[in-house]
Formats: C-alpha cells, sequence, structure tokens
C-alpha cells in the first residue's frame, strides 16, 4: 500500500513494505531546502579560514561562493535527517530502532530527494489475557530430599584418609594419564602427571570411572573412550597410572559444623535441619512460581500472531550480548567467540521475548496498570535492610529509576495474569 501527499512544499510518500516495515520517499523543494542550506552554513561559519579573515569570521556570501557545494553536500545527511523528523513529527509516526537513510538524490540549486526505511510498532488485536488454563506444579519435601543435602555438605566438608584401593567412588586419585596409539605406544608429549581424579564427579568420563573403581596404589588401568560427534566418531585410548588414593571421610554433622557452615547463623543441629527443610521448600515454590510464570506467558505469546519489528529482534539480541561480556575479564569476549552463531542460536528466543514485550505493553495499557507511590514504598520495605541504605533515600532513588519501575510494573502485570488463571495443581515427586 502506497500513499501519497504534501507536507509545504515537500511531496511525501509512504509505501508498506511489511505490516511493520515502511519506506518513506521524500521530495522536498528548493524553497523547502534553503533553511536547512542556510543554517549548515552557520554551522561551518566558525570552522572555515579564508585568506584575509580571522578563523570564523569570513562573510556567509564568501564561504557560500567558495565552500558552498561542498558544504551542501557534506551536510546532505544531517538536512535530511531533520526533514525526515520534522515529517514524522507533522504526520504523527512513532518509529522505532533507527531508520536508514537511502538513495539521496541532490544537485546544489535543485530539490532534494531521499528514501527513509524504518519500522514501526505492529498494530494487532489483543487476545484473550484471563482465565488461561494453566497447570502448577506442587511438591512436598521428603526426608530423603533432606538427608541427601545434609550428605553433600558433609561431603564438602570432608577429610581424607590415606586408602590402597579405590572400593567405591568415594575415592581422590592422584594419577598419572598417557595417552596411547591403537596398538598402545604412547604419544610422546602428551602426558600429564599428578592429576587428581575425584571418581564421584558428575563431570568425569564414565568409562574412566568404571575402570578406576576398584583399583589399587600402583596399578595402571587402560581406558578407551569413544565419542560421537556431529560428523565424526573420535576414541581415545588412555594409560592411568594411580599413584596416591585418598578416601573421603564425611564431615560428622555436629552442631560445631552447623556453627561453621552458617557462620553463625545456626547453631544447632535440630535447626539446621529445620532450615534445610524449609529452604528445600522455599526452592521447589520459587521453581513452581517461575515454571507457573514462564508457561502463562508461553500461552499468551501462542495466542497471538504478528510481524515483529526486526529492530526490536536485534536489540534483544544486543542485550544478551551485553550481558554474557560481564562474565569475561574486562567485559570483553573472547576472540574466538563466534558471535554470529550466537545471535542466529538465540534468535527465535530474541523473536519470542520481543513479541511478549509488545503483548505485555497492551495488557498494561489496557489494564491501566501504573507504579504508585505505595508500591515504591513497598518495594523499599523490603530492600532497605538488605542493601543497607535508608528507606527515604531509597524511595527517592526508585523515583528516578525506570529499571525499578520497570521491575515493579512487571510484578503487577503478572500478579494480575496468575489471579485471574484457571490453575490446576499437578503433584510431583
Amino acid at each position: 500500500m502506497t500513499r501519497k501527499d504534501f507536507l509545504g512544499r515537500m511531496e511525501i510518500t509512504i509505501t508498506d513494505k511489511t505490516s511493520v516495515e515502511k519506506e518513506i520517499l521524500i521530495i522536498a523543494d528548493k524553497s523547502e531546502l534553503a533553511p536547512h542550506i542556510e543554517e549548515a552554513y552557520k554551522r561551518y561559519q566558525p570552522k572555515i579560514e579564508i585568506k584575509g579573515f580571522r578563523k570564523g569570521k569570513a562573510p556567509l556570501h564568501l564561504i557560500k561562493s567558495m565552500h558552498g557545494e561542498s558544504i551542501e553536500y557534506s551536510e546532505l545527511d544531517t538536512i535530511a535527517s531533520d526533514i525526515y523528523r520534522q515529517v514524522i513529527k507533522d504526520r504523527d509516526i512513532h518509529p522505532i530502532g533507527e531508520p536508514a537513510l537511502i538513495d539521496v538524490d541532490y544537485k546544489p540549486g535543485e530539490n532534494l530527494s531521499f528514501k527513509v526505511k524504518y519500522e514501526i510498532k505492529p498494530v494487532f488485536e489483543l487476545q484473550q489475557y484471563t482465565g488461561i488454563p494453566i497447570e502448577k506444579i506442587k511438591h512436598t519435601v521428603s526426608q530423603k530430599e533432606i538427608d541427601e543435602e545434609i550428605t553433600r555438605i558433609r561431603k564438602a566438608n570432608h577429610t581424607t584418609v590415606e586408602a590402597q584401593k579405590a572400593t567405591d567412588s568415594e575415592h581422590i586419585l592422584m594419577t598419572d594419564i598417557q595417552p596411547v596409539d591403537e596398538s598402545g605406544t604412547p604419544i610422546i608429549g602428551k602426558k600429564t602427571t599428578d592429576t587428581k581424579i575425584y571418581l564421584a564427579s558428575e563431570s568425569l568420563y564414565p568409562e574412566i570411572r568404571d575402570a578406576l573403581i576398584g583399583c589399587s596404589v600402583g596399578e595402571t588401568k587402560k581406558v578407551k573412550i569413544e565419542r560421537e560427534h556431529e560428523d565424526h566418531k573420535h576414541t581415545e585410548n588412555l594409560e592411568i597410572t594411580v599413584k596416591k588414593i585418598d578416601q573421603i571421610v564425611p564431615a560428622e554433622l555436629t552442631d560445631e559444623l552447623v556453627k561453621k557452615v552458617t557462620k553463625d547463623k545456626v547453631a544447632t543441629v535440630q535447626d539446621f535441619t529445620s532450615q534445610i527443610k524449609k529452604d528445600i521448600e522455599n526452592y521447589w515454590i520459587e521453581n513452581s512460581d517461575r515454571k507457573f510464570a514462564d508457561n502463562l506467558i508461553n500461552e499468551l505469546v501462542k495466542k497471538h500472531t504478528f510481524d515483529v519489528p526486526e529492530s526490536l529482534v536485534k536489540s534483544i539480541l544486543d542485550s544478551f550480548v551485553e550481558e554474557l561480556k560481564y562474565q569475561y575479564p574486562n567485559k570483553t569476549l573472547p576472540q574466538s567467540f563466534d558471535e554470529k552463531k550466537y545471535r542466529e542460536e538465540n534468535r527465535e528466543y530474541a523473536l519470542f521475548q520481543a513479541k511478549w514485550f509488545l503483548i505485555r505493553e497492551q495488557i498494561i495499557e489496557k489494564e491501566k496498570l501504573k507504579v504508585e507511590d505505595a508500591d515504591l514504598d513497598l518495594q523499599a520495605e523490603k530492600e532497605a535492610g538488605k542493601v543497607g541504605i535508608d528507606k527515604a533515600r531509597l524511595i527517592e532513588f526508585y523515583k528516578t529509576s525506570n529499571s525499578v519501575q520497570e521491575r515493579i510494573l512487571t510484578d503487577k502485570l503478572m500478579a494480575t495474569l496468575k489471579n485471574s488463571a484457571v490453575v490446576t495443581e499437578k503433584i510431583i515427586d
């Protein structure tokens, strides 16, 4: 669809490329350009030196005659941008992302013609978002879970005793590892010495664990590891010599251990056991709430079909990359990191997030949700003790923080959606 009209002495043609991508052709009459070009001369005047005049003091008519053409060409992008902003303001157009200036056509003293590609938010009908049927998981913490967590803590605070044989996986082995070829000949330069192997480690190859359980000090075990990759199979042959074996002895669960691991926040085994139960219960509650919210959002996104602006998807991918940088030293991605591949792999998720962002906006508007002073007060009440900042100062900060207000707004939105959902509990072990 193409629409043509006029604004003053400018001819404007807007073409719909998609429901969210537009292209605007602007042809500006030379008389319409005159004030913009005059402003360009004034911007350049302080920078120009002409013999016989101090820098920046040369008269405009002389600047025009000597440098007019080059100034006009160099300022075309700025002039086109100014005219474009004037047009979209007059037409009440609200682009998102960065517009792209293309096909600029101009000769001094003549009309200026140029195109701008831009995107807008999609217009779509908000589907039913209340009364959505959603499953919510419910879990009763068992004594087995509590015992397993206590065992994990005891192991984390273990001591060791030297042993002659690794009778089970709760042993740490000091080893030398020699890669060998298919014939059993050692591969020169590949041997690693004094390598510790914890047999219960989840990251340990099962073949290595199976070979070393039951071994004694001084034994050498041959291990063959086969792995399939996308386009090939990989085989590695190892000879592992056991030099020393330490058996892990889990710490005794005593009041002293409890005080150590909790930094004196809990004093007795009984209270510690109760605290572990409460922590596991909270984990399941938080896990249930998170999955419930995710499923609710998934259902809402599935209900809506509309075009998503590419600039919005790109912006979300940009935020993913920026967050990733914080995981590396100096907030810089390593040279080996394939950012293009990362963006391709995460594009679908970014598209999903972009759709949810647009749906979320509409629901917030329809529900007339906004951040009230009472919301800021409640948030500060919760956070003041944790962050060690006076409540009143925290409230003043919240009033200027878009991220905090967005978080509060999202919480209010999710509370609205959850309260209206038709919930079915699903009991899980």
